[in-house]
């Protein structure tokens, strides 16, 4: 029984819905699959994610087999598809077997599963953390990508009536050169809207430079609004965008263990 066969399983029988947490502990106590990872709950929760409907982002699946249900407090609520949304799982295509696939592709492969599986991690305890949490996280996600003159030259602004301004990088020692921040720990379905953009760039004021960061994403009409922008330099980053970079730059996550591929040198063996 796979991962996703043994979540169908427990929630066959909750028709009112479980948190991924709750799931977990009821395929331990069924005992339907065994894990091998640092933290299964994480494991649990991205499966459901990347096939729940409603949850759509770049490392989601198209074949959907849950729904949201509730919250339990701020933890989502799994249940199967509903009767009326059952079109929505679909038959999946036909993939190569997997012991057809070379060595270093199975390794690829894995990666790949591997890298989804933390970006998701990441992203949900950034969601289960303080909107202070975040603004000292995204701070220290633009120093690691390289703004600012050292490890120091980012602080915390936000605070209640702040003005919209949650982060300030300095790129020069002697501040001449400031990199504004605005973050917000957003839910998924609540978008930054042009309104909010307008704000952020009243607050900036004589600054030039700008970084709004949302765990949610952008309306239209926000995004469009800053392509045209001309007197401001703002970037946007949405909460999939957030996901990929935490996890390239190594914000709240580490390397557990590296490995060599190995190739033949077939100079050596051509004496």
């Amino acid at each position: 029984m796979t991962i996703v066969e043994s979540i169908k399983c427990v929630l066959q029988q909750n028709n009112d819905g479980l948190t991924s947490k709750q799931i977990y502990d009821e395929i331990i106590r069924q005992g339907l699959y065994s894990f091998g990872a640092e933290n299964p709950v994480g494991v649990v929760n991205a499966q459901l994610r990347r096939r729940c409907i409603g949850l759509d982002f770049p490392t989601a699946y198209p074949i959907k087999f849950f729904e949201i249900a509730g919250y339990e407090g701020k933890k989502i609520k799994f249940r199967l598809i509903s009767t009326e949304n059952t079109a929505t799982i679909i038959t999946a295509p036909k993939t190569t077997d997997i012991s057809e696939l070379l060595p270093e592709e199975k390794i690829k492969a894995a990666l790949q599963e591997h890298l989804q599986n933390i970006r998701q991690q990441v992203f949900d305890s950034v969601l289960n953390n303080s909107p202070e949490f975040f603004e000292h996280l995204v701070v220290d996600l633009l120093l690691k990508m390289g703004y600012g003159y050292d490890k120091n030259s980012g602080i915390v602004t936000g605070k209640p009536h702040d003005g919209g301004i949650d982060g300030i990088i300095s790129e020069d020692k002697l501040g001449l050169d400031l990199i504004y921040i605005q973050a917000k720990r957003f839910a998924n379905g609540n978008k930054v809207t042009r309104h909010d953009l307008q704000a952020f760039i009243g607050a900036m004021e004589h600054i030039n430079k700008g970084v709004f960061i949302t765990t949610s994403s952008f309306t239209r009409s926000a995004i469009q609004f800053i392509e045209k922008q001309q007197q401001k330099n703002i970037k946007l980053i949405d909460g999939n965008l957030l996901a990929d970079i935490l996890v390239k730059y190594e914000v709240g996550v580490a390397a557990a263990q590296t490995f060599k591929l190995y190739k033949l040198d077939t100079e050596y063996f051509n004496f």
